[in-house]
C-alpha cells in the first residue's frame, strides 16, 4: 500500500505485478476480481503512461463556462452597480436571465449562483442610509474618537436607546423549496425600551429597562451608570451619543462624564447600534411575547448575557474610527 495512497491504486498495480510475474489475463481477471475487459483497459493505460496511468486522480470534470476573471470583469462590477445594465436592483434569477441573454452563454441557474459565492457574494438586506450627511464633521469625529482611544487615561462609552417588541419582525430563516413557513404574531403593541452603555476597550455594560424615552429616564440611567462606574482620579470618561432632544437638556447631571455628540445622521460611528442588533437576531428572531413580563424577562435575560461575556463586548463594540 506504500506505493499508492488508495486501496484502487494498490489493485491496479497488483494486477500489473501479476502480468510481470508471467500470469494470464483470464488468471489476473480471476486473482484481481477485475474484468478481463477492465485489465485490457489496464494495460493499455500502462503502455500509454506508465505507472501514472495506473494511479487513480480526481477527475477534472466539465470545463468552466466563464473563468473567473471574466466573472470578475464582467459580472462583478454589475452587482455593485445595476445601473450599468440598467437595472435597478439584481435577484439571481434576474441576473441568470441578463447573463445569458446579453453574454449569449447558457449558463445555469445554480451555476450563476456558484459564481457569485466564488467572489465572496452573498445575498443580503440592504441597511437604510441617509443622504444628507456631512462628511467633513463625519471625519473630523473619527479624528478626535482616534485620539480619544490612543489616550491610555481615557474611558470611551458608547450610549444609546433602543426599542424591543413582543411582535419582532420577521427574518430569514431556511425553508424547504415550495414550503411557506409562517411567523406567528399577536398584533398587541407590546414594546420595551432599553437604555444602554458600553466601554468596548474593557467590555463594561450598563443597561436599564424603561417604557418610555424622555429626559426623566434618561437622568435615573445616568445616575446609575455614575454609580456602577465611579469617577477614577486622573482619568477621563467620555461618553459618545446621538443628538436625540432628551441628550441635550441643560438639567442633565453628567457627573464625571464627558457627553460628545454624534455627527447627525451618523448611527453607523455609535459602537452600541451593533450590539442591539446583535441580541435582536440571537434573542428575539422567531420569538414573540404574550404580555408585557414575557418581554422584560427576555430582555433581562438577553442583557445579563451580554454583560457575562465582556470578550463579546468588546469584538461586538470596536468603534469605527474611519468611513
Amino acid at each position: 500500500m506504500d506505493c499508492t495512497p488508495t486501496k484502487k491504486g494498490f489493485r491496479r498495480l497488483q494486477a500489473l505485478l501479476w502480468l510481470y510475474e508471467g500470469k494470464s489475463r483470464e488468471e489476473v481477471s480471476a486473482l484481481s476480481r477485475f474484468s478481463l475487459r477492465h485489465v485490457l483497459r489496464l494495460i493499455q493505460a500502462f503502455n500509454l503512461a506508465g505507472l501514472d496511468g495506473l494511479i487513480p486522480g480526481r477527475s477534472s470534470g466539465r470545463r468552466r463556462i466563464l473563468p473567473k476573471a471574466q466573472v470578475a470583469e464582467k459580472i462583478v462590477p454589475l452587482i455593485e452597480d445595476p445601473s450599468l445594465a440598467g437595472q435597478s436592483h439584481w435577484t439571481a434569477v434576474k441576473l441568470h436571465g441578463w447573463i445569458k441573454e446579453h453574454l449569449q452563454t447558457q449558463l445555469g441557474y445554480s451555476t450563476t449562483v456558484r459564481y457569485l459565492h466564488e467572489q465572496d457574494y452573498k445575498l443580503k438586506v440592504p441597511r437604510p442610509w441617509p443622504l444628507k450627511q456631512d462628511e467633513e464633521l463625519r471625519e473630523a469625529f473619527c479624528v478626535k474618537l482616534r485620539a480619544w482611544q490612543e489616550d491610555p487615561q481615557t474611558d470611551v462609552w458608547f450610549c444609546d436607546e433602543s426599542g424591543f417588541e413582543g411582535d419582532p419582525r420577521p427574518r430569514r430563516t431556511w425553508t424547504k423549496i415550495g414550503k411557506v413557513r409562517l411567523s406567528p404574531y399577536l398584533g398587541e403593541h407590546i414594546r420595551h425600551n432599553v437604555f444602554g452603555a458600553v466601554c468596548p476597550a474593557d467590555g463594561r455594560l450598563t443597561t436599564m429597562l424603561f417604557n418610555l424615552c424622555d429626559s426623566e429616564s434618561f437622568q435615573v440611567f445616568l445616575d446609575a451608570l455614575a454609580q456602577e462606574n465611579p469617577a477614577v482620579e486622573g482619568r477621563r470618561a467620555i461618553v459618545v451619543l446621538d443628538n436625540a432632544s432628551w441628550h441635550k437638556v441643560k438639567r442633565l447631571n453628567w457627573y464625571h462624564f464627558q457627553p460628545e455628540y454624534l455627527p447627525a445622521r451618523s448611527p453607523d460611528l455609535n459602537a452600541i447600534e451593533r450590539l442591539w442588533l446583535r441580541l435582536k437576531a440571537d434573542w428575539f428572531n422567531g420569538w414573540i411575547a404574550k404580555n408585557s413580563r414575557q418581554l422584560q424577562d427576555r430582555l433581562m435575560e438577553a442583557l445579563r448575557s451580554m454583560i457575562d461575556q465582556p470578550s463579546i463586548l468588546q469584538s461586538q463594540c470596536r468603534a469605527k474610527t474611519s468611513l
